[in-house]
């Protein structure tokens, strides 16, 4: 076992080395300068009264840290990055990438977290029932149409039910994380206000994902129905619905959980599209806006944050498969 995990930590570790190098360079494989980009847009809204551009952009460029050769700016950025530290913001120069990243990650993992295991729950349910014998007449009724959902795009129904609920029927708020001169803070008006406001964009990625959960699941519970373990269940008189719950859906889960942590480890940038359309500030949004504007050290440090997080997932999972199937087993046989 303590063989196995140290392997796997190492192809982890090997993994977040990767990221942080590819990380490194795809934002700087990106044309044009981000600096001189950004002064001279500050340059033109002020009628070009900033002073000498392109020695603003020298003096920048060495207070970052761009001036100099690639392989050093590579060294810099793995110290950086073993201390924790992710650098300045190009764009809104003195913030921090650490700061930009705490203030949007919250928002992300409450409105993508809870949506995706809202939907994870309602899916695998549905897709497990919809495949066992004796599913009753208005499952299908209402299952159907829900599975149809999942072949319409998240951010388009983020549209219509925006249409809909926002601006025909003004009952929701159309953007926002909170209303327009609200102070958030550490008290329960915040968290209506964070609530009201998460309704639409958590409605459209639970409506579009239901059904591929439950395809998915459904599929997977097909194929182990006539396995030899539930006819046994079956020849011992136990109830269907431990039958269903016990052997059916448990058996059939792995794939879905395998699927399900996929799925979270992506919650960083996994609907940034929803995020845009609501002018929602998770971390999603402001990656998009990073990427908009040439923001290096943003996208950088965004990006990692997403790379790692699904490498460590997929190495807790790794571990913990064996604890949910015992057939699986984490040491080889003597």
């Amino acid at each position: 076992m303590l063989a196995h995990f140290s392997k796997r930590l190492g192809m982890t570790l090997l993994v977040a080395f990767l990221a942080i190098t590819i990380n490194f360079l795809i934002p700087r494989a990106m044309p044009g300068d981000p600096i001189e980009q950004q002064l001279s847009q500050l340059s033109a809204s002020s009628g070009g009264n900033i002073g000498d551009i392109q020695a603003m952009v020298q003096s920048y460029r060495e207070r970052f840290g761009l001036d100099k050769p690639l392989w050093r700016q590579y060294l810099n950025y793995l110290a950086d990055v073993m201390r924790g530290d992710f650098g300045f913001s190009l764009v809104n120069y003195p913030e921090r990438v650490s700061d930009v990243i705490l203030a949007g990650l919250p928002w992300t993992l409450a409105l993508l977290g809870a949506s995706t295991l809202i939907s994870f729950a309602i899916g695998t349910l549905l897709g497990g029932v919809l495949a066992w014998p004796g599913c009753k007449p208005w499952v299908k009724v209402v299952g159907v149409p829900i599975i149809l959902l999942s072949a319409v795009p998240y951010f388009i129904l983020g549209i219509v039910l925006m249409f809909v609920f926002a601006l025909t029927y003004p009952v929701l708020p159309v953007a926002g994380g909170y209303s327009f001169g609200f102070m958030p803070a550490w008290n329960w008006a915040t968290v209506v206000q964070m609530a009201h406001h998460a309704v639409l964009p958590a409605l459209s990625i639970i409506l579009a994902s239901i059904g591929s959960w439950a395809i998915a699941m459904r599929g997977m519970v097909i194929s182990i129905r006539g396995e030899d373990y539930i006819m046994l269940a079956e020849a011992k008189g136990l109830s269907a619905r431990r039958i269903f719950f016990t052997y059916g859906l448990r058996n059939a889960m792995l794939p879905q959980l395998t699927h399900l942590a996929l799925t979270l480890s992506h919650i960083v940038s996994g609907a940034i599209l929803v995020e845009v359309i609501f002018a929602y500030p998770g971390i999603g949004y402001r990656l998009y806006q990073a990427i908009h504007a040439k923001d290096y050290f943003v996208i950088q440090g965004i990006v990692l944050l997403l790379s790692v997080s699904i490498a460590f997932t997929m190495l807790v999972l790794d571990l913990v498969y064996p604890l949910i199937d015992p057939r699986i087993k984490s040491t080889k046989p003597s």
